[in-house]
């Protein structure tokens, strides 16, 4: 089954085909009906929402000109900060929090005249891989509501996959975008570092974190990317590159398209399924004419443990502000002043994100500084230096986005490692600060969708989704839907 696309919403409402209240009004019902049982929503205001889309068809029926994205359903993953509503990062800890300031990418957004009309649920504080790591309780795969839609945005992508909004931004610190978009079937990109400014995201690793765009086909993606990419004064880490016409430039011939294979991406651990699939998406490449060749990485066994060094560290630092007293949940009745701390953060945090906070604190602590986040600042700059002898050959590596497909809810949660290893092809490209995207490239033999990650150049996101695009005009896994989102 096929769902319509964000292109095809935007260009409907613009035509007066439909009107922008009557997408609203079918988003929030299919919200509505899927929410008790896929919990892909922290928050959401059909009110607000009503009358945003009242706004833009007012605004269309006098004439006027208006956004990139007018009348379109978006949902924002809720560790984006919203000047409306709370923004929780699906932790206790900031349960009642409610932003003075919206996101960067938010007030892009709205300049395009998107209707927002939620916030998605995630792994608390964007920790973890299967969005079970929620305060509020972990969301479902609509696929097979049996299995984890993939994490940390595990929200932003039930929401595309299951018909509750047209788009979704997300933010990926080690795969939190492409992870879920190969989990639920549609298409994510994590943009180069500091090409989308991260001004009001609420941090976890600095380093690495990145926001980019969910939704069904590239074409829509890069819709999303041209609305949200370019410098922004408030961020010091984002860049002053020119920002492409994304969407113009996809149907540009690519004209001797090169792609890589790392036979890194194919070892131990990759599910036979996941492996045949994958093979078989870079073969469609081939038979368009592309040349593949194979590529080495020959440091990205260190990825993982690398990238758990760092992120971990960064996770140490920006989270000991939620203390009792700056910020977030204050335990209700501490004993003294260091009970304030103690207790503030024992209640507001979870399990998963004292794991990591405590890690990070041993890593930087005096005495392992130098064995671990020094070494891992090292292996940081080997990985990156692969991929930039990789790219010297092609324009893009392609290899399995997830080493299995859609994992049963409960299977890894009391298996930290086994569930950090999920990770594991998608960490390097945001430790090398690079451009990478997942796309649908076929279903298990039990229905379950496996994705394709293919990675970039840094900066060249424009080469990127048109590689993307290419191998959707050969294919029609992104056009499939679960069943679940039917009318």
């Amino acid at each position: 089954m096929s769902m319509s696309t964000l292109v095809e919403t935007r260009d409907a409402i613009r035509l007066k085909q439909v009107s922008s209240r009557e997408w609203v009004r079918k988003s929030l019902a299919r919200i509505e009906r899927l929410e008790p049982q896929l919990h892909a929503l922290v928050s959401y205001d059909g009110d607000r929402a009503m009358a945003a889309g009242q706004t833009i068809d007012d605004r269309i029926a006098r004439g006027e000109a208006v956004g990139e994205l007018a009348g379109v359903p978006i949902i924002l993953k809720d560790n984006l900060c919203t000047s409306w509503g709370r923004t929780t990062c699906a932790s206790r800890m900031l349960e009642k929090f409610e932003s003075p300031y919206s996101a960067h990418v938010v007030e892009r957004l709205k300049a395009a005249d998107a209707v927002i009309v939620g916030k998605a649920n995630l792994d608390e504080f964007a920790m973890g891989s299967s969005t079970e790591n929620s305060a509020f309780g972990a969301t479902r795969n609509p696929w097979n509501t049996d299995c984890v839609p993939g994490g940390s945005s595990g929200g932003s992508a039930v929401a595309v996959a299951s018909g509750m909004a047209a788009g979704s931004l997300g933010s990926d610190t080690g795969g939190s975008i492409r992870l879920p978009a190969s989990f639920c079937g549609i298409t994510g990109l994590k943009p180069t570092y500091g090409r989308v400014s991260r001004y009001g995201l609420v941090a976890y690793g600095s380093s690495l974190d990145q926001i980019g765009p969910l939704a069904r086909t590239a074409r829509d993606v890069a819709c999303l990317l041209k609305v949200i990419a370019g410098w922004d004064l408030r961020d010091s880490t984002s860049v002053h590159e020119e920002v492409p016409d994304y969407p113009a430039v996809l149907d540009k011939p690519l004209g001797g398209l090169s792609v890589g294979y790392a036979e890194e991406c194919f070892g131990e651990g990759l599910d036979a399924e996941v492996r045949k699939l994958a093979e078989a998406a870079i073969e469609v490449y081939r038979a368009a004419g592309a040349q593949v060749r194979p590529v080495h990485l020959p440091h990205l066994k260190y990825a993982i443990a690398c990238y758990y060094v760092v992120a971990t560290a960064e996770a140490s630092s920006n989270l000991a502000r939620y203390d009792g007293v700056h910020y977030g949940l204050r335990a209700a009745a501490p004993k003294d002043y260091v009970d304030v701390y103690c207790s503030s953060r024992e209640e507001g945090f979870g399990a998963e994100v004292k794991r990591r906070i405590m890690l990070g604190t041993y890593v930087l602590s005096s005495g392992y500084y130098d064995a671990y986040y020094l070494k891992a600042l090292k292996v940081r700059t080997l990985i990156k230096q692969d991929f930039d002898r990789a790219f010297e050959d092609v324009d893009v590596i392609a290899g399995p986005t997830s080493p299995v497909p859609p994992i049963r809810l409960g299977e890894k949660v009391n298996d930290p490692l086994a569930m950090y290893l999920m990770d594991v092809y998608t960490v390097s490209a945001n430790l090398a600060g690079l451009p990478a995207l997942s796309m649908p490239c076929g279903l298990t033999g039990s229905g379950l969708p496996v994705g394709l990650q293919l990675m970039g150049k840094p900066f060249a996101e424009d080469r990127l989704l048109r590689a993307a695009h290419e191998y959707q005009t050969h294919t029609d896994w992104h056009t499939r839907a679960p069943a679940v989102s039917e009318p």
